[in-house]
């Protein structure tokens, strides 16, 4: 039996003739332990797939379920980081983790939550920072903050939206590498939305991708078998990376029915395939 299982998912917004279907007739099956990748365009429903995932918002048709529970709402087994960080300004690091652990973890004995989050931070490597307030942290410190944030309240899967996409290539490298090792030090559930097939690619054990909205539906998937743990300077020597990124980004092309018109790339092409392929 599946650990998270999405079925016949449909989403609109809107009132009345200006009602618009953003996502269509989702299924996904998601095993306990897996990385998935989402993988799509700007604009496709992405967003409000993981919305969904978090119950922050409810299908019109179709159900979410965690080990044969439906999701009806936000829950502590779900832990989710946002694009924009969402962390509270007048509060350290620190607090920003403690307040989830406290809200969720009311009944342990102080001591014990204080250790929950001085674990946490150090597991995203910021114990020097621990009482620096967001605005005194780059922006890849504040993404680490928030990862450690969703990871304390020990969640049975962790929701990654976008995280990294407002980083610079340097930073957004090496969060991915603390993402890769976290996941595998704590082997939670992952489901990470990303426009990146190189992201997807090096951290996914399954990539599935999303149409062109509106009305996007999950296309197809693409499974990850590269071996672990992996190193992105080798990846592009390695025949079957290659193979993989290509397919996935001709895949991309193919389902976008606004490239012929607009010229544009599929979100989520590698720059240095669109270079490979010029060559």
């Amino acid at each position: 039996m599946s650990y998270l299982r999405i079925k016949g998912l449909h989403k609109s917004f809107g009132e009345g003739n200006k009602r618009v279907e953003v996502l269509k007739d989702i299924n996904l099956e998601i095993h306990e332990g897996e990385f998935i990748a989402v993988l799509g365009f700007s604009g496709g429903g992405k967003t409000t797939l993981i919305s969904l995932l978090a119950g922050l918002i409810r299908p019109d048709s179709g159900t979410i379920t965690l080990s044969g529970d439906e999701i009806t709402e936000p829950g502590p087994d779900r832990g989710i980081v946002f694009q924009n960080y969402s962390l509270l300004p007048w509060l350290t690091v620190e607090a920003n983790i403690a307040l989830a652990v406290d809200h969720v973890y009311s009944d342990w004995p102080e001591d014990r939550r204080r250790e929950r989050v001085r674990r946490c931070i150090e597991m995203v490597h910021l114990t020097p920072a621990r009482n620096k307030k967001p605005l005194e942290l780059s922006g890849g410190m504040r993404q680490r903050v928030a990862v450690a944030r969703a990871l304390a309240i020990d969640p049975k899967i962790l929701l990654l939206d976008e995280p990294l996409s407002a980083l610079d290539a340097l930073t957004r490298a090496t969060l991915q590498d603390e993402i890769e090792r976290i996941w595998r030090q704590e082997r939670k559930t992952v489901v990470l939305i990303t426009n990146d097939v190189d992201e997807g690619l090096l951290l996914a054990d399954r990539i599935v991708t999303m149409t062109a909205g509106p009305g996007a539906t999950l296309g197809r998937e693409f499974v990850v078998n590269l071996e672990r743990p992996r190193d992105r300077k080798a990846l592009n020597h390695d025949p079957a990376f290659k193979r993989l990124r290509n397919e996935i980004t001709d895949h991309l092309i193919a389902i976008n029915p606004n490239r012929k018109k607009s010229g544009q790339q599929p979100c989520g092409a590698s720059t240095r395939f669109f270079a490979n392929q010029a060559a």
